[in-house]
């Protein structure tokens, strides 16, 4: 069966049901993870779960160490990763206390780390189609079937953060058809196809933002009751949810680096060699 990762957003902390655990710390060539993996079993899938800001939430959007997380993934064999991120909505229809599966993104970041290919080995890879389709269709069915409101598409904006947006931004992106904004899923993504790890990503609305001009100025205690209702919903779509994504024998990010990495092999210094063996050592 496959190995399935599960990075924690806003409120999820821990998952419920896993057995077997052992808490594993691990270091990375590009520094130390968010914090300590969490492994163990779930209706005999083999699962890694990391809060990505933190034990305690002590890590802003800007300052988590996006590849060390991702590549801490790798080494614990990780096969595909469900996200869980709180997110604000920037569609009328799309209200407070649902979530949403997008199946794009756009970039609204500045100067993020968001590649492990520097210092001498230049890749580009494939990112048109930036989630995992097998990972995302099992999130939708599963929030379906347990009658949670899902809408199974939408285009995620990923901002800097750590300040909400202005009314002018939100109102941008407004007009540009967008539809959730947050501060952490693009990064984790481009990083994932890297590591030829499916992605994707469920995400719990918690506000309007600040476009919706009946609505109350967005704050941390709004957010935060909001996401304590989604929490328990989260639980529920990852119980089922991952033993079927578990079962699945493809996946769409496999080979994903084999004809990515476009430096000439003999130039590529060897200390870089050694630290991307983990990701793709198969090809250099």
């Amino acid at each position: 069966m496959a190995k399935v990762g599960i990075i924690g957003g806003s409120g999820l902390y821990e998952i419920e049901g896993i057995e077997d655990i052992q808490e594993e710390s691990l270091m990375t060539p590009f520094g130390v993870p968010s914090g300590n993996f969490i492994t163990g079993t779930l209706d005999g899938t083999e699962v890694a779960f990391l809060p990505r800001h933190g034990k305690g939430h002590r890590i802003s959007p800007t300052g988590i160490n996006y590849r060390a997380n991702i590549f801490g993934m790798k080494k614990l064999g990780v096969d595909a990763i469900i996200s869980v991120s709180a997110c604000g909505s920037l569609k009328k229809e799309i209200k407070p206390l649902d979530f949403v599966v997008p199946d794009q993104f756009l970039d609204r970041t500045r100067g993020r780390m968001a590649t492990f290919f520097t210092d001498g080995i230049v890749a580009h890879a494939s990112f048109a189609e930036p989630v995992s389709s097998e990972i995302t269709e099992i999130l939708i069915k599963v929030s379906q079937g347990l009658g949670i409101t899902v809408h199974p598409q939408g285009t995620y904006v990923c901002m800097e953060g750590p300040q909400f947006s202005t009314k002018a931004e939100s109102n941008l992106y407004r007009s540009w058809g967008m539809d959730i904004i947050g501060m952490t899923n693009l990064t984790e993504a481009k990083l994932a196809r890297e590591a030829e790890i499916s992605y994707a990503t469920l995400a719990a609305v918690t506000d309007y933002d600040c476009w919706y001009v009946s609505e109350e100025s967005v704050t941390v205690e709004m957010i935060i009751a909001n996401l304590n209702k989604n929490i328990d919903n989260a639980k529920k779509i990852l119980k089922s949810a991952i033993p079927q994504v578990g079962r699945l024998k493809n996946f769409s990010a496999q080979g994903a680096m084999q004809f990515a990495i476009i430096t000439q092999r003999d130039m590529i210094p060897e200390q870089k060699k050694k630290e991307l063996e983990i990701l793709v050592g198969k090809y250099l």
